[in-house]
């Protein structure tokens, strides 16, 4: 298993890469709350966060992007995750969230 981190590709681009469950996502979180606040976009800008290199991920992980998601809702930046990993769509399709998760297309 990998460290899991959070770390910028380019312009409104980031990866998010490694283990998001219980013990990863209060670090995760805190790294998010820091990406909105001073390295993220501004208002009216967009951010794409690639998954692709997420090895696992439960319910924890699934709320922390559901969290995400407000968080750049509230800053007035447009969040979209691209390649969620499919553990993730299948808890937000049976936990009735799917439409709250920003994919993208």
């Amino acid at each position: 298993m990998t460290e899991t981190r959070l770390t910028p590709v380019e312009s409104g681009r980031w990866r998010l890469a490694g283990t998001m469950d219980f013990t990863t996502v209060p670090r995760l979180a805190t790294a998010g709350e820091r990406l909105f606040k001073d390295s993220g976009p501004a208002p009216g800008g967009a951010l794409i966060l690639d998954l692709a290199e997420v090895e696992s991920a439960n319910s924890a992980g699934l709320a922390l992007l559901l969290e995400w998601s407000d968080m750049a809702r509230a800053r007035g930046i447009h969040l979209s995750y691209a390649n969620v990993p499919d553990s993730l769509l299948r808890i937000a399709a049976f936990s009735n969230l799917q439409d709250l998760l920003p994919v993208a297309a």
